[in-house]
């Protein structure tokens, strides 16, 4: 299932692309990074906790600011070009 269920305005959409890009940056990175280097990958475990703390409490602010539709094993999608939100998944 894919549902249009909201739409945010463009500098909620810049929020959360900017966190979307830096949480796949330090994944990137995670894959390459060794426990080696200590003192860098402490840092890295550091920011990935905080930019996922971050990511997922904008979820939580803008699905509290718009009551979007939500689903018992679905989640929210944003479409980055048209700023639409798309409910996925479920149980349905």
């Amino acid at each position: 299932m894919r549902k249009v269920v909201g739409q945010v305005t463009i500098e909620e959409r810049n929020e959360i692309q900017q966190l979307f890009e830096r949480r796949n940056g330090l994944n990137e990175l995670a894959k390459i990074l060794t426990a080696d280097n200590h003192e860098l990958y402490e840092k890295l475990v550091k920011d990935m906790g905080e930019t996922g703390t971050k990511f997922q409490s904008w979820w939580d602010r803008m699905g509290e600011k718009y009551q979007w539709e939500s689903i018992e094993g679905g989640n929210w999608e944003i479409n980055f070009e048209t700023c639409e939100i798309y409910l996925v998944g479920g149980n349905a």
